[in-house]
């Protein structure tokens, strides 16, 4: 059986990082068996050093493009067969936009936001044992701080950032319209990294004005519990 390896649930949704969740939902969407394995240490064993990976028989595959692309191959997974030619380009386009953009206004709504960090510090680091727990965390904190400056993002203003969230919640509302799912009426792969992404603005416990602001898209908030009741509240 595959084994998904990720950190585990945090702020309501089964996992912190959008990337486990895109994975384990895209399982779930394909009818495909496995394991989930919660483990903050999971790091340690992964071939990247990043979460989630995936072992199947001792073949370890990391990142969460390469998991979907090698079980889709493996698998045979039909999941994006009802999409045309236009469809399946939008669908890499969309995705990378997600994974590449509004990720980073993520961490940064989590890591560098003095309001919301002391929710982030609980729910990673309480039960490291002291000494640890009075200084990893903010050594940590600024190494995250340091990134998201060198990636870009870390160097606009909260209210820009902000803006382009905005942008990234409207387009989706757009795209899904009053539809179950992005490309219609069945799932297809990217509702696996639309969810991953969606439910960690307005799926989790904790808020700020990022979170509020992908709540005021009512058929957003919709698409999460619906994919929430289908896939995970009784799991």
């Amino acid at each position: 059986m595959i084994k998904l390896y990720g950190f585990g649930s945090a702020f309501g949704v089964i996992d912190a990082s959008p990337f486990v969740v895109k994975v384990d939902l895209f399982l779930k969407l394909a009818g495909i068996d496995y394991q989930f394995v919660a483990d903050f240490n999971n790091l340690k064993q992964s071939p990247k050093n990043k979460l989630p990976f995936i072992d199947y028989k001792g073949e370890k595959i990391a990142d969460s493009a390469f998991i979907i692309k090698y079980l889709t191959e493996k698998y045979q997974i039909k999941l994006d067969d009802h999409l045309n030619d236009e469809q399946q380009a939008q669908l890499s386009l969309y995705t990378h936009a997600l994974d590449e953009s509004l990720y980073w206004i993520l961490v940064y709504s989590r890591w560098s936001k003095e309001e919301t960090w002391p929710v982030i510090k609980e729910a990673f680091f309480n039960e490291l044992p002291l000494p640890l727990k009075w200084f990893l965390p903010n050594m940590l904190r600024k190494g995250v701080v340091k990134t998201l400056a060198r990636q870009g993002f870390g160097r606009h203003s909260e209210s820009e950032l902000l803006t382009k969230a905005v942008e990234h919640f409207s387009a989706l509302s757009t795209l899904l319209g009053d539809k179950d799912y992005f490309f219609g009426e069945q799932a297809c792969s990217f509702d696996a990294v639309a969810y991953s992404s969606l439910c960690q603005f307005i799926s989790v416990d904790y808020f700020n004005n990022f979170n509020q602001q992908a709540r005021k898209y009512k058929n957003l908030v919709d698409y999460c519990q619906r994919i929430e009741a289908k896939y995970y509240l009784n799991s």
